[in-house]
């Protein structure tokens, strides 16, 4: 229907997306062809991926999405959680990157079980490991070393205390690359099957009008 609609479309090749959506080249040749002069990326496919971004500004087209520092700084997410204690926002009790079970171990011994032991390069509930006592830490931890360095060819990992009962709500902001963000509404993500999202609600139910300008704030 998208297409349909658009006033203008542009084959970008066959219908497996090795090769079309995952092509870059092939999006920006036609960025080019159709005279645009930005590329929103989506979700998913080529979103979160620097070399294009990097493609893009080499073919003077704007990328509509984050630079590629920033992609490879919150890319790993022992890295993002740096940035973000760095700027003063408030987080979960968790770690640095854990080289060692021992590590994990004296770690759990500051923060208290239950504890989440997280893939840094992990995504979509991929590598991500509830432990509510030492027999769970030592069994997970090599599980989890393995399913980050197999899916995400990243073998790090961390801990964040596991907070029960929780709500899931993710704030959605907008910068203009100059300095000025703003916040533009939020979803509530808290509906989920192994730690995997299965509906997503905007507005968030069920929270006070200072609660959502308290998230706003810290978003931005």
């Amino acid at each position: 229907m998208h297409v349909m609609q658009a006033d203008e479309a542009v084959c970008i090749g066959p219908a497996a997306a090795s090769e079309s959506y995952l092509r870059g080249n092939l999006i920006i040749e036609a960025a080019l062809q159709s005279g645009a002069q930005a590329i929103h990326p989506g979700y998913g496919f080529l979103s979160e991926n620097p070399e294009f971004a990097e493609m893009c500004a080499n073919a003077g087209v704007a990328f509509v999405g984050p630079t590629p520092a920033t992609m490879r700084a919150f890319g790993l997410k022992h890295t993002a959680r740096e940035i973000a204690d760095a700027c003063g926002v408030a987080m979960a009790p968790g770690t640095g990157l854990l080289e060692t079970l021992e590590a994990a171990q004296t770690a759990v011994g500051e923060i208290g079980f239950p504890v989440m032991l997280k893939a840094t390069a992990g995504g979509g509930g991929i590598g991500m490991r509830l432990c509510r006592a030492e027999s769970d830490l030592a069994d997970a931890f090599a599980a989890v070393q393995r399913l980050g360095k197999s899916n995400f060819k990243h073998a790090g990992l961390y801990l964040e205390k596991y907070i029960e009962a929780a709500r899931h709500i993710e704030v959605q902001i907008f910068g203009d690359g100059q300095g000025s963000v703003i916040a533009i509404g939020e979803r509530d993500c808290s509906a989920q099957r192994r730690n995997q999202k299965v509906i997503e609600e905007t507005p968030a139910p069920n929270i006070s009008a200072e609660q959502r300008a308290a998230l706003f704030e810290a978003a931005v």
